[in-house]
């Protein structure tokens, strides 16, 4: 989301703990919600089966004025309005923002009182629903492949490759590890694929940026690789600003974590995935 992204992994009683409380959050919301209504003949019953309950439309509506305006209150001035929807809880807005390049939804509850970030967990199947509506949106999500300098990046595989996939990577980051992996598998499997890395540090890894620039001034994939694998790599200092120019081309095309791969034909693709599904998408298959 891009109000600040997170990699959360619940396990064991945190997660039973998380779950339970989700679950009895969103009852005492559906409960109050319907003592709200149910008992003021005069509003509209929006959980009855006489009311909303089929259309919550019929009886409540938000402007995109509106949502400017929430927006305006949290501090997020440039965000634009993309879509307005229900969302999978009754009682909520869905609302998908785009802030300077970066894709988010939110939540506002139907009194216009309550904004909420998310994520909203569905407890049968612990299936993160706001990050499945995300993806729907990373599918139609396209950048200028154009605007990108693949001179400027480190190479695997044959730079006269046909196709192309740029690759912003952070060389602390386990995600990207594993990423880089799968990408080696790509390429002895197919020749006619090249990955374009760009080193992109991310803030939260305190080494990152200064691994980063070292790499960048060997121009060496085996540093990135020894990075990966927590091996010690060399401080050196060049006079680069490649780091920086790729900090702002993220910025540019709204990528904001790792690992994020952009194809040819300007699709996005954040995190990792195995070498098969890889090769699916570079291929223009989603599968």
């Amino acid at each position: 989301m891009f109000f600040e992204e997170k990699r959360w992994a619940p396990t064991g009683e945190n997660l039973k703990i998380g779950l339970f409380t989700k679950g009895l959050a969103a009852l005492l919301f559906l409960c109050g919600s319907f003592f709200s209504f149910s008992t003021q003949p005069n509003r509209a019953y929006a959980f009855s089966a006489t009311g909303c309950e089929g259309d919550c439309a019929k009886c409540h509506s938000i402007s995109k004025q509106e949502i400017k305006s929430i927006l305006q209150s949290m501090k997020i001035p440039q965000g634009e309005v993309m879509k307005i929807q229900m969302s999978p809880i009754k009682g909520l807005w869905e609302i998908s923002v785009n802030n300077r390049g970066t894709q988010g939804l939110f939540y506002v509850d139907f009194s216009k009182k309550y904004f909420l970030p998310g994520p909203i967990i569905e407890i049968q199947g612990r299936v993160n629903k706001t990050m499945e509506r995300l993806g729907k949106i990373q599918e139609n999500r396209r950048v200028d492949f154009a605007k990108i300098p693949l001179n400027n990046a480190l190479i695997m595989g044959n730079a006269m490759a046909p196709q192309k996939v740029a690759v912003f990577t952070d060389p602390e980051c386990p995600f990207c590890r594993t990423l880089h992996q799968e990408m080696e598998k790509v390429l002895q499997e197919r020749k006619d694929i090249a990955f374009f890395i760009f080193l992109y540090p991310l803030m939260m890894h305190k080494d990152a940026y200064w691994k980063s620039k070292s790499i960048a001034c060997h121009k060496s994939l085996k540093m990135l690789g020894d990075a990966f694998m927590q091996k010690p790599i060399p401080r050196t200092e060049c006079d680069t600003r490649e780091i920086d120019a790729n900090i702002k081309l993220a910025e540019i095309l709204g990528i904001t974590s790792t690992p994020t791969l952009v194809f040819a034909d300007g699709r996005v693709h954040k995190g990792t995935v195995p070498a098969s599904q890889l090769i699916n998408l570079i291929q223009g298959n989603r599968q």
